[in-house]
């Protein structure tokens, strides 16, 4: 799929961050430095599915990027939590008709499920060329790798919305970051961790199962 719809992923993308830029207003203005982090793994996962790249050593280094920024994507659907500022109920206890609602609800929906989605089948590419190029065809191992990447991710998102720390923080403070991290592990923290990891191997499942339908139909 990348390789027919690379460069329109990455018009819609810039698009909707310069839309989103101009368009959202406060609270909801978090969303467009959330959806720029959350789109870097996109771009460097639409980079590693690049023929030239795969063939290069380059594709090495953008792997690790790739993985150090990874859980910004899936982040982005614990930002459905700020539902909530919308306050959605009307005193009668029935959703309100209000336009704006509606409006910032669809900023919050198409960021969350596009960053999460896209991000979720750029993993899926990853793992499937990273295993052809080792000459892995296990696919109890292939689910394996998918289920740390997850776990790795959920850790990632527990960092970001209970520590604070964004990505680059890794670069500008990382001594205040490595104490931050071996004194997160708590068992709520843990409990955190497995939950998000069943939300994502999930929906991964999810569009695991479209994708092999899809592949399914086109041999038929």
């Amino acid at each position: 799929m990348f390789k027919n719809v690379r460069w329109q992923v990455r018009l819609i993308f810039i698009l909707w961050i310069i839309f989103l830029f101009v368009m959202v207003k406060p609270p909801f203005t978090f969303l467009v430095l959330n959806t720029i982090l959350g789109y870097i793994p996109i771009e460097l996962s639409l980079e590693l599915t690049n023929k030239y790249v795969e063939k290069s050593w380059i594709f090495w280094p953008i792997l690790v990027l790739w993985l150090v920024f990874y859980p910004n994507a899936p982040y982005l659907l614990t930002d459905l939590f700020h539902l909530t500022l919308l306050q959605p109920y009307a005193p009668n206890g029935l959703l309100r008709l209000s336009t704006t609602m509606w409006i910032n609800y669809a900023y919050l929906l198409i960021s969350a499920l596009g960053c999460s989605l896209i991000g979720f089948y750029g993993q899926f590419q990853i793992v499937n060329r990273s295993c052809a190029f080792f000459s892995i065809k296990s696919k109890p191992f292939k689910v394996f790798i998918i289920l740390i990447l997850n776990v790795i991710a959920s850790i990632g998102i527990y960092v970001g919305r209970f520590l604070r720390f964004h990505t680059v923080y890794l670069l500008l403070s990382p001594r205040l970051v490595i104490k931050q991290l071996s004194e997160m592990w708590t068992p709520k923290m843990l409990v955190f961790v497995v939950i998000l990891t069943i939300v994502q191997s999930f929906v991964y499942w999810i569009l695991y199962l479209i994708i092999k339908d899809a592949k399914d139909e086109e041999h038929k």
